[in-house]
């Protein structure tokens, strides 16, 4: 964790008290002592520093940390959004903590051709699930806003009837392959950007006209064909702004 987040509701007056994981990382790795100052931040709000005020254990012997809170900067902006079709869900859980921290601000999971449909039961996509991890990667790139993940199992609805409504205008790329596919290059700086990752088994050639359609470009890695975490993450690397 590189800033403890709290949530709203767990700052009164000022002071914000905690246990579990957080406290652990405070009190294990940090060393944290009272005095000592914390980088620390609020869900979708600021950040800034956070001085440790007392340390103690709660009714059931669980160390607890307060700190006095003190945030006043912005966080970083998300940069990019994310059209994804899901691999399966223990990959899934392994690449939503590395969306949050390389800054994806909504990620829409579709129904793509490839997907396996048991995909759409899994229980990671209960919010209760996928916060948490969503989270991680915030605490980890020191950031605080909060991607916003939503379903759309029908793929040629949502880029039908919904796209257009839900990003706005900015550039669009399709990540594929094949085909006349140009290599990938960063964005430019400050522009919003919406990007379409498909299924370990690829778009259908169908698909990507469609997305075509609504103004994607086809973009490539490479010859190599990678893994959706993998894919994902080398692509959001590759266009971050320059």
């Amino acid at each position: 964790m590189n800033r403890i987040l709290f949530e709203p509701g767990e700052i009164v007056d000022g002071i914000a008290t905690f246990g579990g994981p957080r406290a652990d990382h405070v009190l294990d790795v940090l060393h944290g002592e009272p005095g000592q100052t914390l980088k620390t931040g609020v869900l979708d709000g600021a950040i800034g520093t956070s001085e440790i005020v007392a340390v103690g254990t709660d009714s059931e012997g669980g160390r607890m940390v307060s700190v006095r809170v003190s945030h006043d900067a912005e966080s970083l902006r998300p940069w990019v959004d994310l059209i994804l079709a899901p691999p399966r869900p223990r990959v899934m859980k392994r690449l939503l903590p590395q969306l949050a921290a390389m800054g994806v601000g909504r990620i829409v999971l579709v129904g793509a051709k490839k997907v396996e449909k048991d995909f759409w039961g899994a229980t990671l996509l209960k919010p209760e699930n996928y916060r948490p991890l969503l989270i991680d990667g915030l605490m980890q790139s020191g950031t605080s806003i909060l991607p916003v993940l939503e379903t759309r199992r029908n793929f040629r609805r949502f880029v039908a009837d919904e796209l257009d409504a839900m990003f706005g205008s900015g550039e669009r790329i399709v990540a594929h392959p094949y085909g006349d596919a140009a290599s990938v290059v960063p964005v430019a700086e400050r522009e919003r950007l919406l990007l379409a990752v498909g299924p370990e088994g690829g778009w259908t050639e169908e698909e990507v006209e469609l997305l075509e359609s609504r103004g994607f470009r086809r973009r490539s890695l490479g010859p190599r064909i990678l893994r959706t975490d993998t894919a994902t993450v080398a692509l959001l690397a590759r266009l971050f702004p320059a």
